[in-house]
């Protein structure tokens, strides 16, 4: 059968996948693939690299690689490409579970590094002298210690620290993403570019001196 008289193979890589350590990466697990039905089960099983431990823990695989890779397994079959023009494969071992050790240090770190930064913004801007001021303006006596509103000002604070991160625990109010969020993934994006940049530096380099190469 002359696989290149059939229909198209439309593929769409990911942009990021994630695979145990030492798995070979196979089509299926980097894209999405649609064509013949009696080919999808072997173009999903279709190995585009054995990454070696020397290889480190993030490989980028090409779309040419894999448009090479489908046509050596069925020649002259035609590929349609859509989408990232690459992915980046993150190589990852066995998960161990979080030590509870670890887990309440760093929640020491972080809940006395906010309760100083509150405080220090709160020194610089005179805050104290401001909630005097304010007690007195809505009493009309002057209260050195007002407890009671510094206690509902701190509850506000509160408050709006989980409506402005839209998040208790693990409830979240809505489907927006909270600024923690959009930031992680905007730094994940940055990242994974620089992680391509560097994967493509090294391959160039390699083909321009493969004597470096050679044991």
């Amino acid at each position: 059968m002359d696989k290149g008289a059939g229909p198209p193979v439309y593929v769409r890589l990911r942009k990021q996948a994630r695979l145990p350590l030492g798995a070979p990466v196979r089509l299926g697990d980097i894209a999405r693939v649609l064509g013949d039905p009696e080919m999808e089960p072997e173009l999903l099983e279709l190995v585009m690299d054995r990454p070696e431990y020397s290889d480190g823990n993030r490989i980028v695989i090409d779309m040419l690689q894999v448009i090479a890779c489908i046509q050596r397994r069925f020649p002259g079959q035609r590929v349609e490409t859509l989408g990232e023009p690459h992915v980046l494969v993150e190589m990852v071992s066995e998960e161990k579970k979080p030590s509870i050790i670890l887990f309440i240090i760093a929640w020491l770190l972080l809940f006395f590094g906010a309760a100083l930064t509150i405080m220090n913004f709160h020194a610089d801007v005179s805050m104290p002298e401001v909630q005097i001021r304010i007690v007195e303006m809505l009493t009309g006596k002057r209260d050195e210690h007002p407890y009671l509103f510094q206690a509902a000002y701190s509850v506000g604070i509160g408050l709006g620290m989980i409506v402005f991160f839209n998040h208790l625990f693990k409830k979240k109010w809505n489907e927006e993403p909270t600024p923690l969020e959009v930031e992680m993934y905007l730094y994940q994006e940055n990242m994974n570019q620089y992680v391509v940049a560097e994967e493509y530096e090294k391959l160039a380099h390699s083909k321009t001196n493969p004597k470096e190469n050679d044991p």
